[in-house]
């Protein structure tokens, strides 16, 4: 079956739940339906994402799940408050989501810690990793060849993954990872891309 949601729907939500809540930055409406659609679709048992920042996607994820009834368990990285980075978000982490039922904030290496989890699961487990954390080239590769590698059924979402020539000076280094990975001949990946403006966003999936 290929991937298919109901899209007025999510519109639907979108527009009269969701912006009144999280608004249209830094996710516009296509990248917040795609998320919620995601969500919909593969019915995570778990989520984990890095790039907490003041929880905003984890947020989104919550009022999805909650609003379409979706059990789901949602484990949120962010960088320890030593850590210096330029979108560290300091007092402000996970303002969002602090105190929501199963969400549950962690500081550490995203995928050091999300795999750390991992082996402490021991029901049904679907999960869905959302990559939002250092942007560059080394970092996704990474961070995708370790999910790839230890959950192999894992529905994985990255942001900021617009493609644009070398003149603009963007960053592609999420793009180029993601593309090197797919590319390879022995890859069992579906990939549907936002690719019409900035930030961008990604879904793979079997």
């Amino acid at each position: 079956t290929e991937f298919e949601v109901n899209n007025w729907t999510i519109s639907r939500f979108v527009i009269k739940k969701l912006i009144p809540i999280v608004g249209f930055r830094p996710f516009p409406l296509n990248e917040l339906s795609l998320m919620v659609s995601v969500v919909c679709f593969f019915r995570p048992t778990h989520i984990f994402e890095w790039g907490t920042h003041i929880g905003k996607s984890a947020r989104i994820f919550y009022e999805t799940a909650k609003y379409f009834n979706i059990p789901v368990k949602i484990h949120s990285v962010d960088l320890p408050d030593d850590i210096f980075h330029v979108e560290h978000p300091g007092y402000q982490r996970g303002k969002l989501v602090k105190r929501l039922k199963n969400i549950f904030l962690h500081q550490g290496d995203g995928l050091n810690k999300s795999l750390e989890i991992i082996k402490n699961i021991s029901d049904e487990f679907r999960p869905l990793f959302y990559i939002d954390g250092d942007h560059s080239y080394e970092s996704v590769k990474r961070e995708l060849m370790g999910i790839m590698v230890s959950a192999p059924n894992a529905t994985i979402l990255l942001h900021d993954t617009f493609y644009q020539s070398a003149e603009s000076h963007y960053n592609i280094g999420p793009w180029k990872a993601i593309n090197e990975m797919v590319s390879s001949p022995d890859n069992q990946y579906k990939k549907i891309e936002l690719n019409t403006g900035l930030p961008g966003m990604t879904l793979l999936y079997k």
